[in-house]
């Protein structure tokens, strides 16, 4: 496969599944500044809620060069619609899109159609995505299209190179909006924040975001705690959003990739290998007991020098 095609399909996983996670953590921020507001909670909290998330989304320094103050109609522009923003919702459509475009014969008609219908359907929608009675609506609808082109994807793409390429990119940006996620909201799982009404709350809203609320109370059958949430989204491999179910996939699809490219292997296995056997091996004790926020620090950065290895031994030339 040419290195163009596979940088194509690889992007388009990841833009696709982008837009999907921003859509989820923009729902946990309106979640907590709804329930702010409720309880009269300070102004200055519930923008905390969106300046977590730009922090999480790593579009903060986009967002400054544009903007004095942070405020919760700006940040809601900026993650939904901005086009200066590179890795707002309608941008990475854009972006999935046009990747799609680029390699369309390597894509199902399903995919194809997956990927275009919600370019089309978001150009209707943008005008008014980020009114105050619409945004909800359009957040639901964001999900529910990353969720039609993953089934698209797993029902009709033959497992074949293309398609390891396509779901490396999908679990690896997955696998990083996890660690984002948490990390927003480290101080409500290991901080001097972590206990009380809002901190529970914020732990219903975390696991929400990975539509994974139910699944804690099937596999823990306990009321919330903070370390049981944070265990279940970094080590439990029951759990496909937890860190060590997405790159035991990431894993799973570099070694595929090597075998379909005459064994061609390097950096991101050796590097993927690592990151899952610390995850596998890990004990959350000692990670809580590190530093949640250190340790999450050091898995995002491990992540983002995973994917420039990805970039230079398959995608670059």
């Amino acid at each position: 496969m040419l290195s163009r095609t596979a940088d194509s399909l690889f992007w388009m996983g990841r833009y696709t599944e982008r837009a999907g996670n921003l859509a989820r953590g923009m729902q946990v921020a309106l979640r907590m500044s709804g329930l702010g507001s409720s309880l009269g909670g300070p102004e200055e909290g519930l923008l905390n809620e969106w300046h977590s998330l730009l922090v999480a989304a790593g579009a903060e320094p986009g967002y400054r060069e544009h903007h004095a103050a942070v405020t919760a109609e700006a940040v809601i522009r900026w993650l939904a619609l901005d086009a200066r923003n590179p890795s707002s919702i309608a941008a990475c459509i854009e972006a999935a899109r046009g990747n799609g475009r680029a390699v369309r014969t390597a894509l199902t008609v399903d995919m194809w159609e997956a990927l275009n219908d919600t370019w089309r359907e978001m150009r209707l929608l943008a005008p008014t995505a980020a009114d105050a009675d619409r945004l909800p609506g359009f957040l639901d609808w964001v999900r529910a299209r990353a969720h039609l082109f993953n089934g698209a994807a797993a029902d009709t793409m033959l497992r074949d190179e293309g398609w390891l390429f396509v779901h490396l990119g999908v679990m690896l940006e997955r696998a990083d909006n996890t660690a984002r996620l948490l990390d927003s909201k480290h101080d409500a799982l290991a901080g001097p924040g972590s206990e009380g009404a809002v901190a529970y709350a914020q732990w219903q809203a975390l696991l929400r975001s990975v539509s994974a609320l139910r699944s804690f109370q099937w596999l823990y059958h306990t009321r919330l705690r903070p370390g049981l949430v944070a265990e279940m989204l970094v080590v439990r491999p029951e759990l496909p959003r937890s860190l060590v179910s997405c790159h035991g996939r990431v894993l799973h699809a570099l070694e595929g990739i090597a075998e379909a490219t005459g064994g061609r292997r390097g950096d991101p296995q050796r590097i993927a290998a690592e990151i899952q056997d610390r995850l596998a091996k890990g004990r959350m004790e000692d990670i809580l007991a590190r530093g949640l926020h250190d340790w999450l620090t050091a898995q995002i950065n491990r992540n983002i020098e995973l994917g420039r290895a990805i970039q230079a031994l398959y995608l670059s030339g």
